[in-house]
């Protein structure tokens, strides 16, 4: 792989549950969808269980333990019910994100600063069990600090604020977001965290997001999601993972 460690691909499968709840029934069934990405070689898969279960279900999450051989992601609020769900589950990692009912997706990073206290009582029983925490925030040095000092492992730089500017064409806030990315991911990695980026990235934004050295995995979902439709899912994966390895290089 050149000069840089294999990038990882976490493959969120949530709006293939997102299709499924549309309609109600059983199909399409976002643990065939999870089979597909292990089989295709995919490094983990991501599940957002949301409070108000908009597309990933209890019962998903059960059967994503069951089923998959690489680790799950599992992301969710800061709540008291999603916390006991995970010490339940105990799955390889728990991504933190902000979630606000009214949102079509997750909107912005975490705001851990503000909340360090609670935070980090609230992630300590999670790392007690085994499962890897992750941070999902904006790329914010004050946020990158703060997750550090609660005790995260991961953060996971939230890339929508750059990929929305790159597909509306402002290109130069594009640039200044990616830069700070860029940055971020270098101040991170300095203190020892691992760094994760995530949101919104397709074909034409994930290169640069992928050269970043100090990155190890992407996480991927809507996109992925969507271009199985016209292409299949591992189709899909693997011209996601061509850009990824070429970046890398």
């Amino acid at each position: 792989m050149g000069e840089l460690g294999k990038l990882r691909l976490g493959v969120n499968i949530d709006h293939v549950a997102t299709v499924r709840n549309a309609r109600g029934g059983d199909t399409p069934d976002p643990l065939r969808a999870a089979r597909i990405a292990q089989e295709a070689g995919a490094d983990g898969i991501t599940a957002h269980l949301r409070e108000d279960r908009r597309h990933i279900s209890d019962a998903d999450i059960e059967g994503l333990m069951e089923i998959l051989t690489v680790p799950l992601n599992f992301e969710m609020a800061a709540t008291d019910e999603m916390q006991a769900i995970a010490l339940r589950h105990k799955p390889h990692a728990v991504c933190i994100v902000p979630e606000k009912r009214e949102e079509r997706t997750t909107e912005g990073g975490l705001e851990v600063a503000r909340e360090e206290n609670r935070l980090a009582h609230f992630i300590a029983p999670l790392r007690e069990a085994g499962c890897r925490v992750s941070i999902f925030i904006a790329a914010d040095m004050r946020q990158v600090e703060a997750a550090h000092r609660i005790g995260a492992q991961v953060v996971e730089l939230h890339s929508g604020a750059y990929c929305d500017a790159y597909h509306e064409g402002r290109y130069d806030v594009a640039d200044m977001e990616l830069a700070k990315m860029r940055e971020m991911a270098a101040f991170g990695h300095s203190l020892g965290l691992e760094m994760h980026v995530g949101h919104g990235l397709t074909y034409d934004t994930v290169s640069p997001v992928a050269a970043f050295p100090e990155v190890v995995e992407l996480n991927i979902g809507h996109f992925l999601i969507g271009e199985a439709i016209f292409l299949g899912l591992a189709p899909a994966m693997a011209e996601m993972r061509r850009l990824m390895d070429a970046a890398r290089t």
